[in-house]
């Protein structure tokens, strides 16, 4: 890939103007959240749960300590997934995330420094997501508070020349989202945002092995297949893994042995779901920026672009070359980072949005 505006990674700063002026780039993810700090790069990656005891109100953990509890918790304690779809589903306990998060990563005397902070949002968020995301930011201290479409994000992260006029296309497979763009100029020229993601694929692992097997699992033995012998195309040699779960029928544990095809069944319909938006973005993209895309091929970008055979599922029913990125899970959090030192030139763009204290700016 080419370098052009936007692209590029952050410098190392001196340590009195990292303290003072420290920006904060954050993925706000479904599944996670990964935080870019300038000058250090990716400070933290924590699953986006919070663990809350119901009965006092308190707060027992957050992040990955909270992931662990998920479906192990007593009656009165509950781990809550405060982010659906990529936006705020609970937004007290999404400020009480982003809380918790930025103290881990800063300490001492940076605690009462304002943070200029940049987040990255689904393209198709509206409005009304895209506010409570900007007073998220705010409420947890934020002097000035930005948020950038994820694909524009995660194709800056992944050092393509977005401010360039050609075709950059970029597919940010989330945990509840992926996102499909044509880039160019610094903004997006044609984009499709899917409720679909690493999310929607556990939960078909879950109804497949209930259908097939009569097995009930939870979503961490899911997110384990996927990860562990997880493909979307059986062409790859079969693997297997076995789980553990609650036979439907007796009632009682049971252990049995899965393979790569099984997962391949699985997760269909939600790769096709993906296969046919990048299919329909194509179809849009105008003549210019087609040729482009043909020449520079398209990105994968998001902890979904591991999904092994995902990319070559997409060059075969595409006949385009698909690659992905490098440090492709973090290429949004990298993009929100490197975003804050070109506002202006975003801000031409309308690629970004914006609010003070004083109030939210819109584009």
């Amino acid at each position: 890939m080419g370098t052009g505006a936007f692209a590029g990674r952050p410098q190392k700063f001196g340590r009195l103007t990292d303290l003072w002026s420290k920006d904060i780039g954050i993925d706000l993810g479904t599944a996670t959240v990964i935080v870019f700090i300038k000058g250090k790069g990716v400070v933290l990656r924590e699953p986006s749960v919070v663990a809350l005891d119901q009965n006092s109100g308190k707060i027992l953990s957050v992040g990955e300590d909270a992931k662990v509890m998920i479906g192990r918790t007593p009656e009165n304690v509950v781990a809550i997934r405060p982010l659906r779809d990529g936006v705020i589903a609970d937004y007290a306990m999404t400020e009480v995330m982003l809380r918790e998060f930025i103290k881990k990563v800063t300490s001492g005397i940076e605690r009462i420094v304002r943070h200029r902070v940049m987040i990255g949002v689904p393209a198709g968020a509206t409005d009304v997501e895209r506010r409570a995301v900007l007073e998220a930011a705010l409420e947890v201290g934020a002097k000035e508070a930005y948020l950038i479409e994820e694909p524009m994000a995660a194709a800056i992260g992944a050092n393509m020349p977005v401010g360039e006029p050609v075709g950059n296309m970029v597919v940010d497979v989330g945990g509840g989202t992926t996102d499909i763009a044509i880039a160019s100029l610094g903004g997006l020229v044609v984009f499709e945002s899917l409720r679909v993601g690493g999310d929607k694929f556990d939960e078909a692992i879950i109804r497949y092995m209930r259908r097939q097997y009569n097995l009930a699992i939870g979503e961490q033995t899911a997110e384990d297949l996927k990860k562990t012998i997880g493909s979307c195309t059986e062409r790859n040699p079969d693997k297997t893994m076995e789980i553990r779960g609650r036979d439907l029928v007796q009632g009682l544990p049971r252990q049995i042995t899965v393979s790569s095809s099984d997962v391949v069944r699985a997760i269909e319909e939600p790769v096709g779901t993906i296969i046919s938006g990048i299919k329909r973005v194509l179809e849009k993209t105008p003549p210019e920026l087609a040729a482009d895309v043909i020449d520079r091929g398209i990105i994968l970008t998001g902890g979904g672009a591991y999904l092994n055979g995902l990319d070559q599922l997409i060059m075969e029913e595409t006949e385009i070359n698909a690659v992905v990125a490098e440090s492709a899970s973090e290429c949004v959090a990298l993009g929100t980072g490197i975003a804050l030192e070109s506002l202006d030139k975003l801000k031409e763009t309308g690629a970004i949005y914006s609010a003070t204290r004083r109030g939210y700016k819109g584009r």
